[in-house]
């Protein structure tokens, strides 16, 4: 073979490597575009129903919102300074509010949000951040019941209560009752409590409702979760004719600091899998803004909803007679029936 018959199948085969080269690359490209594609819808499915009225102004509104130093109680805090609302952040770390309220200034553009301490695993706490707050504002127009704790190790409020049950059900039940009246005042206002999905597994022993006899660190959040729901249906009957309306909401499952008390090393390699299948903590936020501000719903009370719709609750979470030995119960651990 000559020469010029060599450089002609050299001249080929390099042709014939670049043609293959370029069809891996864009076999590549077009995999990669499509697998980008399909995990972005995936998430944008996953992050669920989005409160849509950007046009609801709270401008004068006063609004207090619990535990909203991190994930959804902050992206509500954000979202409602955004709208005019004077807010103020209930919780229990001072530090972590102060930073957190800082970062709410930033994003808001608002002067009107300030921190009290909080802390819902104690009546003396629940007691000075409503005597703190009486002294500073006049008016209550939305109540937004989010701080919890879930699936944690077995542990006691300051006044002896399962934290799980002192914190998500009778931190927030005392708390409310020391508001009503300002509530009542301002009328029409809201309550919003954060349930969860969670109310469908929770059952409630009356025999042990601290549990003191059987702890289940998943079966205590289910139930605290049950009981937001019954206490918020049940406390739109006794609020009845007041202007006061209740609304108790799932917000999803979302990825944000209540997983703290889960396996470290299995969060962290299950992050990527979240980051997909969970919400984030502003499209968690969603169906609180949504029962905070909708106007559609304003004469709606005792509801549950989920993804800014409303949704049916699991049956035992509509016993009347259960939700009525709840708050029996509820008031007179929290002293409220003296």
């Amino acid at each position: 073979m000559d020469g010029a018959s060599l450089r002609s199948t050299g001249g080929i085969d390099m042709a014939q490597k670049t043609d293959d080269s370029f069809m891996i690359s864009s076999i590549c490209l077009a995999s990669g575009i499509l697998i980008f594609a399909f995990v972005y819808f995936v998430r944008k499915f996953f992050q669920g129903g989005q409160f849509k009225n950007k046009d609801i102004r709270l401008d004068a509104k006063v609004v207090i919102i619990t535990g909203a130093n991190s994930g959804i109680g902050k992206e509500t805090a954000i979202e409602c300074a955004k709208r005019g609302a004077r807010v103020y952040m209930g919780c229990r770390d001072a530090n972590r509010m102060e930073k957190a309220r800082q970062e709410i200034l930033d994003k808001s553009g608002s002067q009107n949000v300030f921190g009290l301490e909080l802390d819902l695993a104690s009546f003396d706490s629940i007691r000075n951040f409503v005597r703190t707050f009486l002294s500073m504002e006049r008016r209550l127009h939305v109540l937004i019941n989010n701080a919890g704790v879930m699936a944690c190790p077995k542990e006691y409020t300051k006044d002896g209560f399962e934290m799980h049950f002192g914190v998500n059900h009778l931190g927030h039940f005392y708390l409310t009752n020391l508001l009503v009246d300002v509530l009542k005042r301002t009328a029409p206002s809201r309550i919003v409590t954060v349930s969860s999905l969670g109310h469908k597994w929770g059952r409630i022993d009356k025999d042990d409702i601290n549990s003191e006899k059987d702890y289940r660190e998943w079966g205590a959040y289910m139930q605290s979760k049950l009981c937001n729901i019954l206490f918020s249906r049940h406390l739109a009957k006794r609020l009845r004719g007041t202007g006061i309306h209740t609304y108790c909401l799932h917000p999803g499952t979302v990825n944000t600091e209540l997983t703290r008390y889960q396996n470290r090393c299995m969060m962290i390699a299950a992050k990527p899998l979240l980051w997909v299948f969970f919400k984030s903590a502003k499209s968690g936020a969603q169906t609180t803004l949504y029962c905070a501000m909708e106007p559609t719903i304003a004469g709606d009370t005792g509801k549950y909803y989920s993804d800014c719709k409303l949704k049916e609750p699991e049956p035992h979470a509509k016993d009347d007679a259960m939700a009525e030995w709840l708050w029996n119960i509820s008031e007179k651990l929290t002293g409220l029936n003296r």
